[in-house]
């Protein structure tokens, strides 16, 4: 099985003929999967970018969303417009909403958005001001305090889903991909070669998420956890234990890539 990794296409930067083009080069990967790892557009281009893909590809997409996904609109808001699409869709498949997705008799996929959760670098004397934190409705105007209590919460919510449907995909298979927005590590929070600062970390990694994988992969030394994620815009490869490795896309806007094919 042939599956094709994309993550932060920022499509609407992309020109429509020049997404056109992007689809027939992603078709010419002849690919039986295509794994989509956020940031596709903007709250009111999202669902959009998805049809167009759906429409262009007829082959399985599987994907999460990313910070950029809400920007103009609502975490609350997009998710339920998403899921709307996802239930009338042939293709597209919202790993949040999908659980354990079986890819080959050794391999299972799991996923979810995920969020910065705040936790590692220094929150607390950061001056780093996101878009995120003007442009979302549940993130705009909150204290210091309560933006970081938000963000704790949102990646929690992403560790909880992540620790059960990991749980559940040992018990199947021997290994699990991870497809996620946000980096789940510090080592693998690239930032133009070098791990990003400690002003940058709390807004660009999720520590829950990866405390919760860490975990699972210590208890499991037999299975094999390969995540795959973006964000930071910024290529690394960090292998976290033996049987723990994370993959980091590169990105630029108004230059959509596929990342890698993985040969399942």
């Amino acid at each position: 099985m042939l599956a094709g990794w994309l993550t932060d296409i920022h499509l609407n930067f992309v020109s429509s003929s020049k997404r056109s083009r992007f689809y027939d080069l992603v078709r010419e990967q002849k690919l039986d999967a295509l794994l989509l790892g956020g940031d596709i557009g903007e709250a009111d281009s999202v669902i959009q970018f998805l049809a167009e893909m759906e429409d262009s590809l007829h082959i399985p997409i599987y994907f999460v969303l990313g910070n950029h996904d809400y920007y103009r609109g609502s975490i609350a808001e997009v998710r339920q417009a998403v899921a709307r699409q996802v239930a009338a869709s042939r293709w597209l498949r919202w790993l949040p909403l999908s659980g354990v997705v079986s890819l080959t008799g050794n391999t299972v996929l799991v996923g979810h958005d995920a969020w910065a959760d705040g936790r590692l670098g220094n929150f607390a004397r950061s001056g780093v001001m996101l878009n995120d934190y003007v442009l979302i409705a549940e993130l705009r105007g909150l204290t210091k305090p309560d933006l970081y209590a938000k963000l704790n919460a949102l990646g929690d919510e992403a560790a909880e889903f992540l620790g059960r449907c990991v749980s559940d995909a040992f018990s199947q298979r021997r290994d699990v991909v991870v497809l996620t927005h946000v980096p789940p590590f510090r080592d693998a929070c690239w930032h133009e070669g070098a791990i990003s600062h400690d002003d940058w970390l709390p807004h660009f990694a999720c520590k829950a998420v990866g405390d919760r994988l860490a975990t699972l992969a210590r208890a499991h030394p037999e299975r094999s956890l390969t995540v795959l994620c973006g964000h930071t815009h910024s290529p690394g490869v960090a292998r976290i234990l033996p049987n723990l490795v994370v993959y980091t896309g590169a990105a630029e806007y108004g230059s959509p890539i596929v990342q890698r094919v993985l040969d399942l």
